[in-house]
């Protein structure tokens, strides 16, 4: 049996794409170790989105080929965005890596370690099921579509990745009840523009239709809409989350700036007056919206006078999160050709003026939920004996901040609590008001019938396990 290890770098659409490869090797008899040192063979699922993600990439891939003499490792295979766009060169440059995979060339994974006669060619379950490779199996990511047809300035996601294309409804939702099969019980939807799902489709399917079906057809406690572009974001949209509790009052959508002469370089279709006007829209539909965005500073050109705006704009629009990156030119992109023009030293400046002008704004928002009662999921223990971590509906995984509390309730649990303060910035400490409702392991659901003709969860949910 083949023992193979697996590296993730990225974003969440990569931690798919990761579980689909971890998929199809589980399915053709491989088996997946946690310590790199006693795999035969290590995937790294590279990143290309800024310089910093490769840099991180390749010393990854570097680490990964140490193993080939130091360990029992026999080959590495470096796979993912950054190798869709760089492959010639790190071919050049990586003797050492035995195989570059890209994006577009997914499917030959399992393929090419036949061919080297690393792994048997039998199948022994259903290809294509995804395994969940992580710590936390109650919080999955379901990817809607992939690529992008935006054409923002700075973005190289394009090059990567390809045009806009969403996977089918029915598609989308059996991958959902295999999810909650395997115990899931948060999903974040994730595409390079959640809000363009269904417009390349001739099935008439929106957003909004999905959102819906997943509501309806599996009963997974929440579900979290994550990169939607505002241009997308339509009132029906703003209802339908506004009317199922299910759907998580959240929205992550990338502002990048807030001077409209920045936003006009960047070739973004949004202003300050747009962006207003949406932000106050969103509000009132759904009240109680929790709205993240990301901005992007020492873009060509960028002033002070610019970065000022953008400080004033984020005073004014009130933000709950705001993730703040410094501009790296990318190859290819219709910026690479702009005069790099601010001083590193002041990116780093405005990105830690950003940073604290938003910790303060956030600090100030979330003090309206002292005092409040809502309910969090349980993510994992904590430190001290009967300790918990959880997140409220307005804190995404991994970037928005935690909940800590005492009590006893399992991984995956809802627990109502009483939020008491805020503490290091973006965390919360809360009291324990007892369990909502708790995973459903031990009593199993009945099967019910998936969108796809014969097949039942009955009937497909061993894969994976």
């Amino acid at each position: 049996m083949l023992k193979f290890g697996l590296v993730t770098l990225g974003c969440d659409k990569n931690t798919v794409d990761s579980e689909r490869y971890l998929a199809d090797l589980v399915a053709h008899g491989a088996e997946m170790v946690t310590d790199l040192r006693d795999a035969e063979v290590v995937v790294v699922n590279t990143c290309g989105f800024i310089d910093a993600a490769k840099k991180e990439s390749i010393d990854a891939i570097l680490e990964a080929t140490r193993l080939k003499d130091d360990g029992t490792c026999r080959a590495v295979f470096a796979v993912g965005c950054m190798i869709e766009r760089h492959k010639d060169e790190l071919e050049e440059a990586l003797p050492e890596v035995d195989v570059f995979l890209g994006t577009s060339e997914t499917d030959r994974l399992v393929p090419e370690l036949i061919e080297r006669g690393l792994l048997g060619g039998a199948l022994l379950e259903h290809p294509g099921v995804r395994v969940f490779a992580g710590e936390a199996a109650h919080v999955r990511y379901l990817k809607v579509s992939e690529g992008c047809d935006h054409g923002c300035a700075f973005c190289a996601i394009p090059l990567m990745r390809g045009k806009h294309r969403s996977f089918a409804l029915d598609e989308l939702v059996r991958e959902a009840q295999l999810l909650e099969v395997q115990g899931a019980r948060e999903i974040n939807l994730v595409a390079q523009d959640l809000a363009h799902y269904g417009r390349d489709r001739r099935d008439g399917f929106t957003l909004p239709d999905l959102l819906e079906a997943l509501v309806r057809e599996t009963e997974i406690p929440w579900i979290r809409n994550l990169y939607l572009y505002s241009a997308g974001i339509t009132p029906r949209l703003l209802e339908v989350i506004a009317a199922n509790p299910r759907i998580l009052r959240y929205l992550d959508t990338p502002m990048q700036h807030g001077a409209d002469a920045v936003l006009a370089r960047m070739r973004r279709p949004e202003r300050q007056k747009t962006i207003r006007e949406r932000l106050t829209r969103y509000r009132e539909i759904v009240p109680d919206l929790a709205v993240r965005t990301t901005v992007i500073v020492g873009f060509p050109g960028e002033t002070e006078s610019d970065f000022q705006q953008l400080c004033d704009f984020l005073e004014e629009m009130q933000f709950d999160r705001v993730g703040c990156f410094t501009y790296s030119p990318q190859e290819g992109t219709r910026a690479y050709d702009l005069d790099d023009d601010v001083d590193d030293s002041i990116k780093r400046e405005r990105k830690e003026r950003i940073e604290e002008l938003q910790r303060a704004i956030t600090n100030e928002r979330y003090e309206r939920f002292i005092g409040q009662e809502t309910r969090v999921l349980v993510d994992k223990r904590g430190e001290t004996p009967g300790s918990l971590i959880a997140r409220a509906p307005w804190q995404a995984d991994d970037i928005d901040g935690v909940v800590h509390l005492l009590g006893e309730a399992p991984l995956g649990a809802l627990v109502n609590v009483r939020i008491d303060q805020v503490v290091d910035d973006y965390d919360f400490r809360a009291t324990w008001r007892g369990i909502a409702d708790a995973p459903a392991s031990a009593a199993p659901r009945p099967s019910r019938q998936l969108p796809i003709a014969g097949t039942s969860t009955s009937s497909v949910g061993s894969y994976g396990r």
